[in-house]
């Protein structure tokens, strides 16, 4: 019976030390948690039979150190969460590891090329679409046309009217300070927007207007202030005809003065800005905070492509792993529960970095050392065993 009792232990213990070595020789893999095999004896009836591994526990809630990598595509968990990734047979699998790229068709897929999951963008709203592969739009996005120009600043109340009351764009002395903006047509041309200020004899500020160095546009604005040097009129934006020569289409845009004073000192301008843009290519992609997958243009715009999903579970420890950094569903794992990063019961995400492995070298040595000695005592109850039977046999 002793003999059966030792084996046992010497079985167990190898089982261990393939856990152990397992854990070490992934301590610098990204994402990898480690396990631990758990002793459990042995009954047959009351009477003791030996040992055995009676499970392995995954420490898959204990997050390893933060990498910073500099890779806009790399990403680690701040919590709790796992990627979610869908293979070529469609089976869904979890990982905490975050490298991240794009294949040839345009699909973010994860290190071993299996396709990440997240949510797609509604076009025209903030709403999230549904969960599936991301894809990132590879080609040239179109120009998009100005609507809705900014300007605030201070106009002196310093000024004086300009001696010349005929407004010119040629005769300085018929304006006291102009400002030009740049504007986009629907083609994603560009035309130069330049705005004339004139004190009037009422104390208000005439602003008058041309295109690309043109003729002066038939609109003619006044802004009012109070005694305080708040801006009273106009109360909303005003519409402004910019269409010029080559455009492809009539360009309106909004002018909105909200902000602009007429204090004593210096003219400043704080915001001179227009929306619209010129068509551009893609020139990469890259992962934010919260998960969104902006991709990048040569106009300067980048763009919400997507958003990645974290999946959560009841038990995450019994997950079953695939490999040593992804793993499957079980049954008593419970279903996923899917979240944007940040929201829910997911963590948050820390862009440019990797988490590594949670593996503690100190403390795999010191179970490597402690099997060890169990491994010998069992060994030695082995050896006296086999001792005892030769010298009973010599008795006999």
């Amino acid at each position: 019976m002793s003999f059966d009792i030792a084996l046992s232990g010497i079985q167990a213990i190898n089982n261990q030390l393939n856990t152990i070595s397992n854990n070490i020789a992934n301590s610098g893999t990204y994402g990898f948690k480690s396990g631990r095999a758990n002793f459990s004896s042995m009954y047959a009836g009351t009477q003791p039979t030996g040992t055995e591994i009676g499970s392995l526990t995954q420490s898959i809630g204990l997050s390893g150190g933060v990498l910073n990598t500099g890779r806009s595509l790399d990403a680690a968990i701040n919590g709790r969460g796992f990627f979610v990734s869908r293979d070529s047979t469609g089976a869904m699998l979890y990982s905490r590891v975050g490298i991240f790229s794009t294949d040839k068709s345009g699909y973010l897929v994860d290190s071993a090329g299996r396709k990440v999951q997240g949510y797609g963008v509604v076009p025209g709203s903030t709403t999230l679409g549904p969960m599936g592969d991301l894809k990132v739009p590879t080609g040239q996005i179109p120009a998009q046309a100005s609507t809705k120009m900014d300007y605030v600043g201070n106009l002196s109340a310093d000024w004086t009217v300009p001696p010349n009351a005929a407004f010119s764009p040629t005769d300085s002395l018929s304006y006291n300070m102009s400002k030009l903006s740049v504007v986009h047509d629907s083609l994603g041309a560009q035309h130069t927007v330049t705005q004339y200020f004139a004190k009037n004899a009422g104390g208000g500020i005439n602003v008058h207007y041309t295109v690309d160095g043109g003729a002066p546009l038939g609109t003619t604005t006044t802004l009012t202030f109070n005694t305080s040097g708040q801006l009273t009129a106009p109360a909303a934006p005003v519409a402004l005809a910019l269409t010029a020569a080559g455009a492809a289409a009539a360009l309106t845009v909004n002018l909105d003065y909200t902000g602009t004073t007429q204090f004593a000192g210096e003219a400043t301008t704080t915001t001179n800005s227009a929306d619209g843009y010129a068509s551009g290519t893609f020139t990469g992609v890259e992962l934010a905070g919260n998960g969104s997958l902006i991709a990048q243009y040569t106009n300067g715009q980048k763009q919400t492509v997507g958003t990645v999903a974290l999946a959560t579970f009841p038990d995450e420890g019994s997950l079953t792993a695939v490999n040593d950094t992804s793993w499957t569903t079980s049954n008593s794992s419970g279903a996923p529960l899917y979240f944007t990063p940040g929201s829910g019961m997911a963590g948050s995400l820390t862009t440019s970095a990797l988490e590594q492995s949670n593996v503690d070298i100190t403390s795999e040595l010191v179970g490597l050392m402690t099997s060890q000695r169990n491994y010998q005592a069992n060994s030695k109850v082995i050896s006296t065993e086999s001792a005892m039977l030769q010298s009973l046999m010599q008795a006999l």
